[in-house]
Protein backbone atom coordinates (compact mmCIF):
# COMPACT_ATOMS: atom_id res chain seq x y z
CA UNK A 1 0.00 0.00 0.00
CA UNK A 2 1.35 3.47 -0.78
CA UNK A 3 1.20 6.48 0.79
CA UNK A 4 2.75 10.20 -0.03
CA UNK A 5 4.66 11.57 2.47
CA UNK A 6 5.41 15.87 2.54
CA UNK A 7 8.51 16.92 4.44
CA UNK A 8 10.41 19.51 4.70
CA UNK A 9 13.74 19.14 4.43
CA UNK A 10 16.48 20.96 6.86
CA UNK A 11 16.45 24.52 4.90
CA UNK A 12 12.97 24.14 5.42
CA UNK A 13 11.79 23.31 1.36
CA UNK A 14 8.86 21.22 0.95
CA UNK A 15 9.06 17.94 -1.18
CA UNK A 16 6.80 14.65 -1.88
CA UNK A 17 8.12 11.44 -1.83
CA UNK A 18 5.96 7.87 -1.79
CA UNK A 19 6.55 5.71 1.09
CA UNK A 20 5.41 2.17 1.40
CA UNK A 21 2.83 1.02 4.22
CA UNK A 22 3.92 -2.45 4.94
CA UNK A 23 1.02 -5.09 4.98
CA UNK A 24 1.13 -8.48 6.91
CA UNK A 25 -1.60 -11.20 6.64
CA UNK A 26 -3.00 -11.34 9.89
CA UNK A 27 -5.87 -13.75 11.22
CA UNK A 28 -7.41 -10.55 12.62
CA UNK A 29 -11.20 -11.32 13.52
CA UNK A 30 -11.87 -15.02 13.41
CA UNK A 31 -13.50 -16.50 12.18
CA UNK A 32 -13.07 -14.43 9.41
CA UNK A 33 -10.85 -15.14 7.46
CA UNK A 34 -7.65 -13.58 7.21
CA UNK A 35 -6.64 -10.32 5.62
CA UNK A 36 -3.57 -7.66 5.33
CA UNK A 37 -3.27 -5.27 7.82
CA UNK A 38 -0.62 -2.88 8.61
CA UNK A 39 0.93 -2.65 12.37
CA UNK A 40 -1.13 -0.38 14.27
CA UNK A 41 0.36 3.33 15.42
CA UNK A 42 -0.70 5.70 17.95
CA UNK A 43 -2.97 8.64 17.13
CA UNK A 44 -4.34 11.39 19.39
CA UNK A 45 -7.74 12.51 17.34
CA UNK A 46 -9.72 12.12 14.33
CA UNK A 47 -12.08 14.20 12.44
CA UNK A 48 -14.06 14.59 9.07
CA UNK A 49 -14.16 17.39 6.53
CA UNK A 50 -15.92 18.71 3.96
CA UNK A 51 -13.82 21.23 2.04
CA UNK A 52 -15.93 23.21 -0.55
CA UNK A 53 -15.31 23.27 -4.27
CA UNK A 54 -12.48 25.19 -5.76
CA UNK A 55 -11.41 25.85 -2.35
CA UNK A 56 -7.88 27.12 -2.47
CA UNK A 57 -5.46 27.07 0.54
CA UNK A 58 -2.27 29.07 -0.60
CA UNK A 59 1.11 28.44 1.05
CA UNK A 60 0.92 26.91 4.70
CA UNK A 61 2.24 24.06 7.04
CA UNK A 62 0.48 21.30 8.37
CA UNK A 63 -0.96 22.34 11.72
CA UNK A 64 0.37 18.21 13.07
CA UNK A 65 1.77 15.46 11.71
CA UNK A 66 -0.86 14.35 10.11
CA UNK A 67 -3.11 11.60 7.73
CA UNK A 68 -5.40 12.97 5.72
CA UNK A 69 -7.30 10.49 3.31
CA UNK A 70 -9.50 11.67 1.05
CA UNK A 71 -12.61 9.80 0.77
CA UNK A 72 -13.89 12.07 -2.59
CA UNK A 73 -12.86 14.23 -4.45
CA UNK A 74 -9.86 15.79 -6.22
CA UNK A 75 -7.12 17.88 -5.15
CA UNK A 76 -3.87 19.17 -6.41
CA UNK A 77 -0.54 19.86 -4.02
CA UNK A 78 2.21 21.68 -4.77
CA UNK A 79 5.54 21.61 -2.79
CA UNK A 80 8.13 24.48 -2.28
CA UNK A 81 10.46 22.57 -4.80
CA UNK A 82 7.92 23.04 -7.50
CA UNK A 83 6.71 19.61 -7.63
CA UNK A 84 2.65 18.85 -8.25
CA UNK A 85 1.06 16.03 -7.41
CA UNK A 86 -3.03 15.49 -8.24
CA UNK A 87 -5.18 13.43 -5.71
CA UNK A 88 -8.35 11.64 -5.88
CA UNK A 89 -10.62 9.78 -3.75
CA UNK A 90 -8.53 6.56 -2.34
CA UNK A 91 -5.20 8.66 -1.87
CA UNK A 92 -3.55 8.84 1.63
CA UNK A 93 -1.38 11.54 2.49
CA UNK A 94 0.91 12.10 5.41
CA UNK A 95 1.94 15.59 6.20
CA UNK A 96 4.97 16.37 8.57
CA UNK A 97 5.73 19.41 6.57
CA UNK A 98 4.96 21.19 10.66
CA UNK A 99 7.90 24.09 9.81
CA UNK A 100 9.34 25.30 6.54
CA UNK A 101 7.14 26.75 3.55
CA UNK A 102 4.61 24.39 3.65
CA UNK A 103 2.49 23.41 0.33
CA UNK A 104 -0.56 24.84 -1.17
CA UNK A 105 -3.80 22.72 -1.27
CA UNK A 106 -6.53 23.41 -3.91
CA UNK A 107 -9.49 21.58 -4.56
CA UNK A 108 -9.69 21.21 -8.49
CA UNK A 109 -13.28 21.57 -9.56
CA UNK A 110 -16.78 22.73 -7.80
CA UNK A 111 -17.18 19.40 -6.40
CA UNK A 112 -16.32 19.36 -2.82
CA UNK A 113 -13.78 17.04 -0.80
CA UNK A 114 -14.80 14.94 1.95
CA UNK A 115 -11.75 13.95 4.19
CA UNK A 116 -10.57 11.87 6.79
CA UNK A 117 -7.69 13.62 8.81
CA UNK A 118 -5.92 11.44 11.42
CA UNK A 119 -3.75 13.42 13.63
CA UNK A 120 -0.55 11.53 15.34
CA UNK A 121 1.35 12.09 18.32
CA UNK A 122 4.81 14.94 18.16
Amino acid sequence: MMCTLIYADSKGESHFKNVDIELKLVDFAPPAPPFNISPFNPATQYAFCVIPGEWFGDWHTAPKKQFFFILTGEIDVIVSDGEVRHFSAGSIILTEDTQGKGHVFHVVDDTDVTAAIVQLPD
